[in-house]
């Protein structure tokens, strides 16, 4: 024996001693291959009560605190977790370092995660049993983790394995008291059927014991396959959990006698760490190999000394012998069997003739790991002060944005409110808030509604083949509509007789009907139902919206509120929707109904002369007003839409004289336009027209002051005269018509829905409250009832509450290390 401690202490000597860089995270730590050998289990050395040692067990407690304070759901803590098959020996590697035994029979395997803390600052072992219950039945997180501490202290070894079989049926059964489980033995626990098969929720074991070394590392359920489907998920995802985040070390386990490639362990792991910085394998069940296993075991030896390319991981291998069954009921203690694992590496080949012997049993495994992990938290503390303060900033900007409690009287709150929106309803109805949106809205409507009704003007063309020449859409020859409504029809002098013809009764000779201008007019004003009831309807769907954001405003805080009264308002706005629709209507009815009337004499006469004028000018010189040819196809497919194209063919500023082809060869009509009004550039020369001579002529005579229109009462007779004069009547009370009906049917709007909307509302809405309250509860209780907070806000707030006073007391207890240290 003395032989075999001289030759480890001598390979020791000759190794360098750990040097871990400064880092952020376990992926950039060194390798520990070089670290120095620890000292043997069996000698008396006094690390424990090193300083390295005092702070390495204050960081543990620290990590310990957080992990019972569900910091774990907040930050990334360093931790450490072991993985393997449920035969890959992972529950004698736990046994081996924790010095304690874990459940093993068919069924009791470990079915939660279990986290192990271990602490040397001890005289002698115990051990305390706490449930950590971080979710639900449904397996839902729960907003704050409950500790439930799990029986009493226990001091004696033997007893451990049996409290731990209780604690995890507890975990198993969450709908069972856990004070149920205290006193079962393990013959009631093997016969318990458990509620759950496996659960998320931790058993959390404290060791207090002067021969550990202080830890802290988390065991998880055994990777299965013979299950049900959703059982084996279900444990892949727990692991998976546990070994993605960046600041975990990976334990897995694997055993010798299998391929390292069929372990499952190794899978995730490289899954979650694909370049193998923060994962350790450990293998086990080296003496299952037979002596004729020369292959196997020279595989093996390589991936222990790093020097295989296919399994390569940062921090090595460690390879370790764990008591058998044999050994297990003999119940050897841990130095015993610390012994007999380093007696079994330093006599058997190949295993001796590695010169890394702390690659080798659990004594230097667990010093590595331990330093690694102190490493590890000494470096992510000030990211984790860091990260709670950004995550207590956020939290309380969250609660911030919240709705304050309310602090009024129910009574006066709600009056409050509904004054309140009346008060800005009515503002926005009249223009006079800030906000102009109602207004600008419908303003913008109007002017919509106006262009629609200009497009209904009748379209009289004083010529017998209307389509072949250009619509005349004022008295000046100016302006082409370039919106027309589809229901006018372009209607000529024949057009206009047949209707005076189909009206004719006993009117004596050279005496135009009433009811061919009558029905005339009818033609046009049928044509303004459409676009009135377009208008209210655009008109009503921006009130909607108004309303809606007011109703949000102002109530919004208290759903109760909000739906209360967003159904009252909603119904007085469909009441004064209804009116308004009958009113619109009643307007639309005098316009196109009899009698047609105005007392707008003075310029309905001027419009009638003027419009006469205008068709008697026209009439005298058909071929200034006819389509060109180029344009006559467009116009038979579709009304003139480009701004006064026949006006400046009229006026020679359209060129439609013959041009010679491209290719030479003869004459093609072309029409182009002499002058783009796209373009700036000087004005074009005045043309002496026939007209303006005359008119100067007869100024010259004496006659000043007349129009190019008046000329046209030195045209002589037109034989379609009564044609002529109907156009000019129709044509005329068309705009007098048209001038009313665009002021009318904005004020009827305006007048029938918003303003008697803004009158009515508060009156309309208190009535229905006070009826409400009479019908059922007190007043003050129904004022209670309509600002009681929505269930949800009052949900997230306790929610962000419970955040809160948790990251406090999380960081609070980071603050108490670093001011300790």
């Amino acid at each position: 024996m003395e032989l075999l401690r001289n030759r480890r202490k001598q390979a020791a000597s000759t190794e360098p001693s750990i040097s871990i860089e400064p880092s952020l995270d376990v992926t950039s730590l060194p390798s520990l291959s070089g670290s120095a050998s620890p000292p043997e289990a069996w000698e008396e050395v006094g690390i424990s009560s090193s300083d390295y040692a005092h702070r390495r067990r204050e960081l543990m407690e620290m990590m310990a605190d957080l992990r019972s304070m569900g910091a774990d759901a907040f930050i990334a803590l360093p931790s450490v977790v072991v993985i393997g098959g449920q035969s890959a020996g992972k529950s004698s590697l736990v046994e081996a370092v924790s010095g304690i035994n874990v459940p093993r029979d068919s069924g009791t395997c470990t079915r939660c995660p279990m986290e192990c803390n271990m602490s040397s600052d001890a005289t002698s072992w115990s051990c305390t049993i706490t449930l950590r219950i971080g979710f639900d039945s449904n397996g839902l997180d729960l907003q704050k983790p409950l500790n439930v501490p799990f029986g009493r202290t226990i001091t004696d070894r033997s007893e451990f394995e049996v409290w731990l079989r209780r604690a995890q049926a507890a975990i198993l059964n969450p709908n069972v008291p856990s004070a149920t489980f205290h006193a079962k033995t393990v013959e009631e626990l093997r016969n318990i059927k458990n509620t759950l098969k496996f659960s998320r929720n931790v058993v959390c074991v404290s060791i207090e014991d002067p021969d550990a070394t202080d830890l802290s590392f988390y065991d998880l359920p055994g990777l299965i396959q013979n299950e049900e489907a959703e059982t084996v998920a279900l444990v892949k995802s727990l692991a998976e959990h546990y070994i993605e985040k960046k600041h975990t070390i990976i334990l897995t386990t694997i055993p010798m006698s299998d391929d390292m490639e069929n372990q499952q362990s190794m899978s995730l792991a490289r899954a979650a760490d694909p370049n193998g910085r923060r994962t350790i394998g450990v293998l086990t069940k080296p003496d299952t190999l037979g002596t004729g296993a020369i292959n196997q075991r020279r595989k093996w030896v390589e991936i222990i000394k790093g020097n295989s390319e296919e399994h390569t991981l940062k921090h090595g291998f460690y390879c370790v012998r764990l008591p058998d069954d044999a050994e297990r009921t003999q119940r050897l203690s841990r130095a015993e069997s610390q012994r007999r694992a380093a007696e079994y590496f330093d006599t058997t080949s190949p295993w001796k003739d590695v010169i890394d012997r702390r690659r080798f049993g659990i004594p230097g495994f667990v010093s590595d790991i331990s330093q690694l992990l102190i490493k590890l938290i000494e470096e992510a503390l000030p990211r984790l002060r860091e990260d709670v303060d950004g995550l207590l900033a956020k939290c309380t900007k969250d609660i911030d944005d919240l709705p304050p409690p309310l602090d009024n009287d129910p009574q006066i709150e709600v009056l409050g409110r509904v004054n309140a929106f009346c008060d800005m309803f009515k503002s926005f109805a009249s223009g006079s808030h800030e906000d102009k949106r109602l207004a600008q809205r419908n303003r913008a409507l109007y002017a919509i509604f106006k262009r629609d009704i200009r497009g209904t003007a009748p379209d009289f063309r004083p010529f017998n083949e209307p389509e072949d020449y250009v619509p005349l859409d004022d008295t000046e020859g100016n302006m082409t509509l370039t919106e027309r409504d589809p229901g006018v029809k372009a209607m000529g002098i024949y057009d206009i007789r047949r209707v005076i013809q189909e009206a004719i009764g006993w009117e004596l000779p050279n005496n135009v009907p009433y009811q061919a201008k009558a029905n005339l007019i009818a033609e046009f004003t049928k044509l303004w139902v459409t676009p009135s009831e377009r208008c209210l309807a655009g008109v009503s769907n921006v009130l909607d919206q108004v309303i809606d954001t007011l109703i949000s405003t102002h109530f919004g805080r208290f759903k109760v509120l909000e739906e209360y009264f967003g159904n009252l308002i909603r119904i007085q706005v469909d009441i004064c929707k209804g009116r308004a629709q009958d009113a619109v209507k009643t307007a639309l009815e005098l316009e196109t109904t009899t009698p047609h009337y105005t007392q707008n004499t003075h310029y309905l006469q001027t419009l009638r002369e003027n419009w006469l004028a205008r068709y008697k000018t026209v009439r005298s010189a058909p071929f200034r007003y006819r389509i060109p040819i180029c344009f006559r196809e467009e116009e038979l497919a579709s009304r003139p839409g480009s701004p006064s194209y026949p006006d400046k063919c009229a006026e020679g500023m359209i060129d439609c004289s013959p041009r010679p082809t491209s290719g030479g060869g003869g004459k093609k009509k072309k029409c182009s336009m002499s002058m783009s009004t796209d373009i700036p550039g000087p004005p074009p020369p005045k043309v002496d027209t026939p007209e303006a001579k005359a008119l100067r002529t007869l100024a010259e005579a004496g006659y000043a002051g007349l129009h190019v229109s008046d000329l046209a009462r030195l045209l002589p007779p037109d034989s379609f005269e009564e044609e002529l004069v109907v156009m000019a009547d129709v044509r005329a009370y068309y705009h007098v018509a048209y001038k009313r009906i665009i002021d009318n049917i904005p004020f009827t709007i305006e007048h029938a829905l918003h303003h008697a909307l803004a009158k009515q509302l508060s009156q309309s809405l208190l009535t229905s409250l006070l009826t409400d309250v009479a019908a059922g509860p007190t007043f003050p209780e129904r004022m209670r009832e309509l600002v009681s907070e929505d269930p949800s806000i009052a949900q997230r707030r306790l929610m962000l509450s419970t955040r809160k006073e948790r990251l406090l007391n999380i960081r609070r207890r980071l603050m108490t290390f670093s001011n300790s240290i």
